[in-house]
């Protein structure tokens, strides 16, 4: 954990509003993410599942949590397992998670361990009729190790097929869309680091550099901020390389004369931030390059004003596609004469923008949530239109985050550079 402890009643609101949404007779049962080998002895760096960390906070993986509200014996209403005492284990990998470490975390008054799982699930399961299971479930269910979520449902339904197994995510997903006060403070707080991470950007960038040079700056600021890294796999995308959308591999030097395409956000405490600029290599756009840069970002300015309570994402694409085919007409990538003309299913501008403009954000950088669904306040959104002209080896997108409140959106970004002239100019003082 780099971050700043969060207050366990967070969670405790979490776990509250789930458990009401929870018919009768109904419990639940979530599991922490598990290690992912890697080689040898070794494993991935570990991150949690993101239900799991919603309801709990904790951190750690070979956790378990049961919920059942109306369980007859009060004592395990709530119970949160963890990894059994190893002495061998903490010699080589540290101190584990106590009972004590476990309560004061996730504000659960019963911590069991996870060898007692077993006998736990068996009673509750007398009282249950029916069982909400998360994602990607990790069960320890006596000797026998289950890693795949089908297979304990599976073996849930074998041992007990009278009860109805549900999934967790429907419900989870309607109190994960809307952001507490606290979660806005988690995003903001990845958001001015990301912000920092592109001011260091800006500062040392340069024709002769590689792009994991680039990429080696915003890791140093990330760490040096007290985050988890990436929130996904970032991207540094030179020249002709910024028209891959997902482009990752960040190994070709920057050459002069060359726009660079960032997609980079911070993780903290679980909650990521995503943002993306577009940049000169040499610190000055040329005529062309500006005249697109502009093109993208009157578009970008343009739909924040479409981020309103009862917008859908759907309406949004939409919107901005619109508005990206009047400005790609403006670039004369096609004229108003050829749009008359194109196929209604194979409209001209997605040859040039191929992806929406927004999706959810939070504990996953993309978070829960459907594109149909009204927005409301406490949602937090992207923002990225982009324009990729392959032929010209050109690719720009702008994207900020945006939280939703009943006056509209608030840019969580916006002390973020993204004029041109700013750019230049604090790219001017290289360090």
């Amino acid at each position: 954990m780099r971050y700043i402890p969060l207050k366990n009643s967070m969670f405790f609101n979490n776990r509250n509003r789930f458990s009401a949404m929870l018919p009768g007779g109904s419990m639940a049962v979530f599991v922490a993410a598990e290690l992912m080998p890697r080689n040898g002895d070794q494993f991935y760096p570990f991150r949690q599942q993101s239900d799991f960390f919603y309801l709990t906070g904790i951190d750690k993986p070979g956790c378990s949590l049961i919920i059942f509200p109306s369980c007859p014996n009060p004592a395990y209403r709530e119970v949160l397992f963890i990894p059994v005492s190893d002495e061998h284990r903490a010699i080589w990998e540290g101190k584990g998670l106590s009972a004590d470490d476990a309560r004061t975390i996730s504000g659960i008054e019963k911590v069991m361990q996870e060898d007692q799982f077993g006998a736990v699930l068996q009673e509750v399961m007398n009282y249950a009729v029916e069982v909400y299971l998360n994602n990607n479930e990790y069960i320890k269910y006596q000797s026998d190790t289950q890693t795949n979520s089908q297979r304990f449902a599976r073996s849930l339904m074998e041992k007990y097929p009278m009860h109805t197994i549900r999934r967790a995510a429907p419900l989870l997903e309607k109190l994960r869309t809307i952001k507490s006060s606290e979660e806005v403070e988690l995003i903001r707080e990845a958001c001015r680091i990301t912000g920092r991470a592109f001011d260091r950007v800006l500062k040392t960038t340069r024709p002769g550099k590689f792009e994991f040079e680039i990429q080696a700056e915003v890791d140093h600021e990330f760490t040096i901020n007290r985050t988890q890294g990436h929130g996904y796999q970032p991207i540094i995308a030179s020249g002709e390389n910024a028209c891959t959308l997902h482009y990752t591999t960040n190994n070709s030097q920057l050459a002069d004369g060359q726009l660079m395409l960032l997609d980079i956000g911070a993780e903290y405490a679980n909650y990521s931030a995503d943002l993306s600029r577009t940049i000169p290599v040499n610190g000055r756009f040329s005529p062309r390059q500006r005249q697109c840069y502009d093109a993208v970002l009157r578009v970008f300015r343009q739909a924040k004003g479409f981020y309103r309570p009862g917008a859908t994402i759907e309406q949004i694409n939409h919107q901005v596609w619109q508005l990206l085919e009047a400005e790609m007409t403006g670039l004369g990538l096609f004229t108003t004469d050829d749009i008359k003309k194109q196929p209604k299913d194979a409209p001209l501008y997605r040859k040039y923008m191929m992806h929406g403009v927004a999706h959810y954000l939070g504990l996953d950088v993309h978070d829960v949530g459907s594109k149909f669904d009204p927005l409301a306040p406490g949602m937090v959104l992207t923002l990225e239109p982009g324009i990729y002209i392959r032929e010209e080896k050109l690719g720009i997108r702008i994207e900020n985050d945006l939280l939703i409140t009943s006056n509209g959106a608030v840019d969580l970004m916006e002390d973020i550079p993204v004029e041109a002239e700013e750019i230049e100019s604090i790219m001017a003082t290289k360090q």
